[in-house]
């Protein structure tokens, strides 16, 4: 490790060479030129002027696009599609199973702690929409057994956005 570096230009230099003033493309730095990134747009991206109409997770329907994290879709002839991933669960909680032999040995009454029952909502409902070839979904946690319906009618209102 006494060499001088055979690559340095010039006047022989020991060590590495002093770093780069900018620092090269990759992951978090823009490229130079067009054609970077995925996916890729077609033609020169709308401006984003206006305020939303309705919001879908991440994707928005503001004036005549649908803005998704990949770029920007017509919003005419979209296809909106809604699937429910969720699964809503009732059991008997630990609590009323405790609170039912205690009172059971009190009196008879006890056994009314049994009727309680706990529902507890999991999962998600995926969104996708379709527009100009090009294809978006989304994932929305379900809160509860409303979600669902809820998402359902803001997708008809992206629908009939869609083919007016």
């Amino acid at each position: 490790m006494s060499e001088p570096n055979p690559y340095q230009g010039g006047t022989p230099q020991w060590g590495p060479g002093q770093p780069p003033t900018t620092p090269p493309p990759g992951y978090g730095y823009p490229g130079p030129g067009p054609g970077y990134g995925y996916p890729q747009q077609p033609g020169a991206p709308a401006p984003m002027g206006g305020a939303p109409l309705v919001s879908i997770g991440d994707i928005t329907v503001m004036g005549d696009q649908i803005v998704t994290p990949a770029g920007a879709l017509p919003l005419r002839g979209a296809v909106w599609n809604a699937t429910d991933m969720s699964h809503t669960e009732e059991k008997l909680p630990t609590v009323a199973v405790v609170l039912a032999i205690i009172f059971f040995v009190f009196c008879l009454l006890g056994l009314f702690f049994l009727l309680m029952k706990e529902k507890r909502t999991t999962g998600f409902i995926q969104v996708t929409v379709t527009s100009a070839g090009r294809h978006h979904s989304t994932m929305i946690p379900a809160l509860g057994p409303h979600t669902f319906p809820a998402v359902m009618g803001q997708i008809n209102y992206a629908r009939s956005l869609s083919n007016m």
